[in-house]
């Protein structure tokens, strides 16, 4: 529960308290970050299952969407914007690196969040159009899948950036591999218990192979690119992740 607790803290902005911290906390909480995904999701999926009874379905998912950033302060919005910029253009690792520590969004940056809000808005307006068990299993898919691929990255790469100068330097640290099982745990319980509920198996095999092929092509980018993960290139995983997932579950097979 600790752990979670800070998993919480780390990943959203809801007010969570502690009465002591020690930096391990931070390295280890990082298998609960699909848990933390699933209460994301769900808080998004409640906002566009409510707001899909009142208003159209774009409406709901610009609204839904609006729930989730808020409830994450943008987290991983800013981390995908950041390692466009780094790395859309060809540039050496240290001046991809210092790209990813300036706070000012560059053309990069800007279109990958652009694009990626604008296809997240369509592809939740097109899940608020259906049947809303699909639209709340891949909300709940989509959020805790995206953050365990973050944890995968984590696990299967060293630190790329400088570690003295990390922003979560706990996070900069050999992350162990027993805390990406239990994070893939997490996920596991989660797909079981949306395949009991109902929801196509199909699409929900095809939502976990997306997230993975995804997971894993970043993590190529960002060994070949910068030799190792950020927490910016976290973030971008993270984002593409949900992307992957969404378009798995709104996919017509």
């Amino acid at each position: 529960m600790r752990l979670f607790l800070v998993a919480l803290q780390f990943l959203t902005r809801l007010p969570v308290r502690l009465s002591r911290f020690e930096p391990g906390w931070l390295n280890d909480c990082v298998r609960h970050f699909p848990l933390v995904g699933v209460l994301v999701g769900a808080a998004g999926a409640a906002v566009l299952v409510g707001a899909a009874q009142l208003w159209p379905a774009w409406v709901a998912a610009v609204l839904a969407l609006t729930a989730t950033v808020a409830l994450t302060g943008g987290f991983h919005e800013d981390g995908l914007a950041d390692t466009f910029d780094a790395l859309g253009g060809i540039v050496p690792r240290d001046k991809a690196l210092a790209i990813m520590k300036d706070s000012r969004i560059g053309s990069y940056g800007a279109l990958a969040l652009g694009l990626s809000l604008l296809l997240r808005t369509a592809l939740l307006a097109v899940l608020a159009a259906r049947p809303m068990l699909g639209a709340v299993a891949a909300m709940l898919a989509s959020h805790a899948l995206a953050r365990a691929a973050a944890v995968g990255v984590m696990v299967s790469l060293p630190y790329g950036g400088d570690a003295e100068h990390a922003k979560a330097k706990p996070l900069a640290l050999a992350v162990a591999p027993r805390n990406f099982v239990i994070a893939l745990g997490w996920c596991g319980l989660l797909s079981v218990a949306l395949a009991a509920g109902g929801v196509d198996q199909p699409k929900l095999g095809a939502a976990v192979a997306a997230a993975a092929l995804t997971a894993l092509l970043m993590r190529q980018w960002l060994k070949r690119r910068l030799g190792g993960y950020t927490g910016d290139g976290l973030g971008a995983t993270e984002q593409l992740v949900e992307i992957a997932v969404l378009l798995a579950f709104t996919a017509s097979f």
